[in-house]
């Protein structure tokens, strides 16, 4: 009798780690279908096309975190302004979820249609935080935008609680840009966003990121953004092509193991020009 009292519990035991072995699985397998659906999400909501003219140089990467459920809401978005001038934006949307992606994806529609009213980089995050508060979610954002005017090569920028971005010239000098910037998107209402003016010269680059590619387990933003700095140096000194410098940058940024989005706006442009 104790015999068979010992097979018996054997088979319950069996049949419980059964039932957990296939718990685990349908947990694991529906974890990745939400990681495929939140990064397939994301994805088409970047823009598929980028603004061409002669002598501008726009490049974009981006690579997704996919440990688990750490899919994040950066994004990156060029497109022409109705005065012919061209917005760039970048940003990172607050949680790493689907909802943090289609988030994103309302964000970047905001500046977009908000950008048909106004293309002034410190109103237009003014009126899109206004635009967020208003949907009432918790989630937040921060962002940069720009507007490029290609016949002068002013660029205009504001930032919204967003990463600085980075500078370097084919002279050889190269850093980071001293702004003021303003709060997150989407947190307190009434904000403002000083704007400051740049100058994009023969050669010049300005690159754009998200705090996945200056931040890691062993890297600081401080540490981050110096090691952009010294590959926008190098590119622009040795006239290397937008994409190749967009490419090192993300390499970079692998290579000391991010852990969160990473994404990735090269804007550089050959002087002054004029769309035909």
């Amino acid at each position: 009798m104790p015999r068979k009292r010992s097979m018996d519990e054997g088979d319950e035991l069996l049949a419980r780690l059964g039932s957990l072995t296939a718990q685990a699985r349908e947990r694991a397998e529906v974890q990745r279908s939400q990681v495929e659906l939140a990064i397939a999400l994301q994805r088409g909501m970047l823009p598929r096309d980028l603004p061409t003219a002669p002598g501008l140089h726009l490049a974009v990467r981006y690579t997704p975190a996919n440990l688990g459920l750490n899919v994040g809401g950066d994004w990156y978005d060029a497109f022409d302004l109705p005065d012919g001038r061209v917005g760039l934006s970048i940003g990172d949307v607050q949680g790493h979820n689907i909802e943090a992606a289609a988030f994103m994806g309302q964000v970047r529609a905001g500046l977009r249609a908000l950008a048909s009213v106004t293309s002034d980089p410190g109103e237009l995050l003014a009126r899109t935080n206004e635009l967020l508060l208003s949907l009432g979610t918790d989630l937040f954002a921060t962002c940069t935008f720009m507007r490029l005017d290609l016949a002068t090569g002013v660029l205009e920028s504001a930032r919204a609680g967003h990463i600085p971005f980075v500078w370097a010239t084919a002279d050889g000098r190269s850093g980071v840009v001293d702004d003021e910037g303003g709060p997150p998107l989407g947190i307190e209402t009434g904000m403002e966003y000083p704007v400051t003016r740049h100058r994009l010269t023969t050669g010049g680059v300005f690159v754009l990121v998200t705090d996945g590619v200056v931040e890691g387990p062993s890297l600081t933003v401080e540490d981050g953004l110096d090691q952009v700095v010294r590959l926008a140096g190098i590119a622009a000194v040795a006239s290397l092509e937008a994409h190749a410098l967009a490419a090192a940058v993300i390499k970079g940024a692998e290579s000391v193991g991010h852990e969160d989005d990473a994404a990735v706006l090269v804007v550089g442009l050959d002087g002054p020009c004029l769309r035909p």
